[in-house]
């Protein structure tokens, strides 16, 4: 076999992009001015344009096909015995510089950007476990007041009248509310769908992710109907642009607390209800059983709904996964790792001017 020009310089093209992306990387303001704020939106726009209409998952399509033919590689390397390898071994280190280039042209840039507080204006600080209980004690009562209206009994589980679908319109509509007060949060052209591999999600322990490649927002539509409108909200934000887990979290939260529909209000406030609560529990132990008892029987009804289906869904290979995403997240700038998500309390702090 005869090596192919083409193959040889996009191989050698995959350490120049990765240490350029390093250099860049040193440089949010740029990444801010020059990509997230500028190339980005077209580019993510252009996606959504392009694949949003098509009623399934074209992400799901091409994960798979790249996984067949990674199969297809390894396979083929082992029936010949290892001839020719190296060229093969070029072959396929080509495929990934374009993938390496696409995943950070298309999105992956903007986890470099400068920080959501910075561009919201919040003042982070490490938090005290007297602010945690200051804002548990304030979530709850958001959270127990929407139930309760919901239900007309604090002790039944709110029932989600709506299919996936019909909430990816309603988030929509949220995201449009919240551009009112902040622009920068706007969304146009929505590519919203359930994940064809939405079983397999809930094996690897992920209720929903982007596509980069397509600028689709995939949702696995098997989790508890309550916890979609929040992890909708969560993808939209990756969508525009927001790559930090901590950061999508608390736009997936101004989104659902800014939506008209109740239900997406219970679901930001009952989510961020958990994170604080979490954060007090690794704090005082004590202090948070007694905040804890101060929460509805139907609003614990859904946090027992949701920790019995990933209880169901525990698997030998999910920590493994979980694991390489964790290396995923720190090698793009979130040290915490699958932490990350957790250190959305310290926005929700700074954004309630709590002392």
């Amino acid at each position: 076999m005869r090596f192919s020009k083409k193959n040889t310089y996009l191989a050698i093209l995959l350490p120049i992009q990765i240490g350029l992306v390093q250099i860049i990387s040193q440089y949010p303001s740029f990444v801010e001015n020059y990509y997230s704020q500028g190339i980005y939106p077209f580019v993510s726009r252009f996606l959504r344009i392009a694949f949003g209409w098509i009623p399934f998952s074209v992400g799901d399509i091409l994960l798979v096909l790249f996984l067949l033919l990674l199969f297809r590689f390894v396979y083929r390397l082992f029936k010949t015995k290892f001839k020719q390898s190296f060229q093969q071994f070029i072959k396929l280190i080509a495929s990934l510089s374009v993938i390496y280039f696409c995943f950070y042209f298309f999105w992956g840039l903007n986890y470099y950007r400068n920080s959501l507080a910075e561009n919201l204006q919040l003042k982070q600080a490490k938090y005290t476990t007297k602010q945690l209980v200051i804002l548990s004690n304030k979530l709850i009562a958001e959270t127990n007041k929407i139930q309760l209206q919901i239900m007309q009994s604090d002790t039944l589980q709110v029932i989600n009248p709506y299919r996936s679908k019909e909430m990816y319109q309603i988030a929509i509509k949220g995201y449009n509310q919240l551009a009112t007060k902040h622009p920068q949060f706007s969304y146009k052209s929505p590519s919203i769908k359930n994940s064809l591999m939405s079983k397999l999600q809930s094996y690897n322990g992920t209720s929903g992710y982007l596509n980069p490649l397509t600028g689709e927002a995939q949702v696995n539509n098997y989790i508890p109907k309550n916890s979609i409108p929040f992890v909708v909200c969560h993808e939209i934000a990756h969508q525009i642009g927001w790559a930090a887990e901590n950061e999508a979290n608390f736009i997936g939260f101004l989104a659902a607390i800014n939506n008209k529909n109740i239900y997406f209000k219970y679901a930001g406030y009952k989510m961020a209800t958990r994170y604080v609560i979490y954060e007090l529990y690794k704090q005082d132990k004590e202090l948070y059983k007694t905040i804890f008892k101060t929460i509805n029987v139907g609003v614990k009804k859904d946090f027992k709904e949701s920790f019995l289906f990933w209880e169901q869904h525990k698997n030998p290979f999910e920590p493994i996964i979980k694991k390489g995403y964790n290396a995923y997240l720190k090698a793009n700038k979130q040290k915490n790792g699958i932490q990350s998500y957790n250190y959305v309390v310290d926005l929700l702090i700074a954004f309630y001017h709590i002392k």
